[in-house]
């Protein structure tokens, strides 16, 4: 069957965005949901504030230094077979925490083997195999899938906040892992697959002209930067704009999911109302992240990046200066529309750059960066925050890394490096 006959119905690239949405929501959506359990986990244990945030940060940590390692498995083994392993381990590892007794296991359990199947199962993997479906609607497929993470904290938190004060966080826990054991390995079996060409297909679902074995005659089109050798890669500035900002860009997602909700429970709001401006902020990301999808396949990628960092900058900016409710929830509309929208234009815009041959372990170490940054900000902030009493001080640093990485994602200079602004005549075979 030839792609344009089976392009005549839906494509199916968009049934594995569909799939990779749903992996999204049930396994980063629940996972950011760990500030929910901060207090009452440390209630019940006499755990302070930097101890218990040791376990997510050594996680972040874990799941970052992974990464290219995953990512090079991912190139060699597929991506299909990897995430079906990762989500088992993820939601045996849910199960498990629901026995946490000591910190040492919690930091085993959710800061090592959770960590480390994140790697493998996470948006970072499901968005390398969706680079390889979509080229023209690259971005906008990126941003379904990664719009999944934020819809999960705008369900699965609330949920989980909820019960908690049901039912109490164990079995929070133990539910949480068998929604991934029952809902999500079952649909990765079923749906996922590698690339459009095992299915006679071409990328956005054109069509293309058949060749003497009555298979679609692909040419991709190579990036100005690709090379046979992922290495040499980092012999260019652009890897290093794209890493850097992104470090930025999980140092501050990542200090929101572990802290936002002790920060405003001890701002005197109640856990509902702290977990429902979580709900709220995420599900604003929904919005956010699917208009940088779209627009990222419009106009120039870097500039819109620029502009989701600054918008962010400003979100915690108005956390440190506006006072009561109007600050916080300012915080949440504003940090709301920003958060995941730095994925599909980080993603795309690597691809754009340094092309598929290496997406997987190229991918990986960029998001080595945001999670080193997440890392480092989930600890610092709680020890700032044991150390002065409040969490100014760690506001003030994010608001002033993200008007860094704004000025870094401006500078990137997209019309020299993107397949996107090279004539089709010089990209050859």
């Amino acid at each position: 069957m030839n792609g344009a006959r089976m392009n005549a119905g839906l494509y199916y690239g968009w049934i594995i965005v569909g799939a990779s949405f749903f992996i999204s929501f049930l396994t980063v959506g629940g996972r950011n949901g760990f500030g929910v359990f901060v207090i009452p986990m440390s209630t019940e244990f006499s755990w302070d504030r930097g101890t218990i945030s040791l376990a997510a940060s050594i996680g972040f940590l874990l799941n970052g230094l992974s990464q290219p390692f995953i990512g090079r498995l991912y190139d060699r083994v597929g991506g299909r077979k990897l995430i079906l392993v990762s989500l088992v381990t993820i939601g045996i590892s849910n199960l498990l925490l629901a026995a946490t007794n000591h910190i040492i296991f919690l930091i085993i359990v959710f800061g090592v083997v959770m960590a480390i199947a994140m790697s493998g199962g996470s948006i970072n993997t499901t968005v390398s195999i969706i680079s390889k479906w979509f080229q023209r609607k690259r971005a906008l497929a990126v941003a379904v899938v990664a719009a999944g993470a934020p819809m999960g904290g705008l369900v699965l938190v609330p949920l989980a906040s909820y019960l908690i004060e049901l039912a109490g966080w164990r079995e929070t826990w133990a539910v949480l892992g068998v929604m991934v054991l029952v809902l999500a390995v079952p649909l990765a079996y079923f749906v996922m697959r590698e690339r459009p060409e095992e299915m006679g297909l071409m990328p956005d679902g054109d069509s293309a002209p058949d060749s003497k074995d009555g298979k679609p005659d692909i040419k991709p089109r190579r990036a100005p930067l690709e090379s046979d050798r992922w290495a040499t890669c980092f012999a260019s500035f652009p890897m290093w704009q794209l890493s850097g900002a992104y470090f930025v860009c999980g140092f501050t997602t990542a200090l929101i999911s572990a802290h936002f909700v002790p920060f405003a429970i001890e701002e005197g709001y109640s856990q509902s109302m702290a977990a429902s401006a979580f709900g709220v902020m995420s599900g604003l990301n929904v919005v956010g992240v699917m208009v940088a999808g779209a627009l990222g396949d419009k106009f120039n990628r870097k500039n819109l990046l620029s502009v989701v960092y600054f918008l962010r900058g400003c979100a915690y900016i108005t956390l440190l200066v506006v006072p009561g409710l109007l600050g916080l929830w300012s915080f949440s509309l504003v940090a709301g529309f920003s958060w995941i929208a730095t994925v599909p234009l980080t993603t795309a815009l690597t691809a754009d750059v340094y092309g598929l041959r290496n997406i997987g372990i190229l991918g990986g170490i960029v998001f080595t960066a945001h999670q080193i940054g997440g890392a480092l900000s989930i600890q610092l902030a709680g020890v700032l925050r044991d150390v002065t009493g409040s969490y100014d001080s760690a506001l003030v640093i994010a608001a002033v890394l993200l008007m860094c990485a704004s000025l870094l994602s401006f500078s990137i200079r997209e019309k020299k490096y993107s397949v996107r602004y090279q004539e089709p005549a010089a990209q050859g075979a």
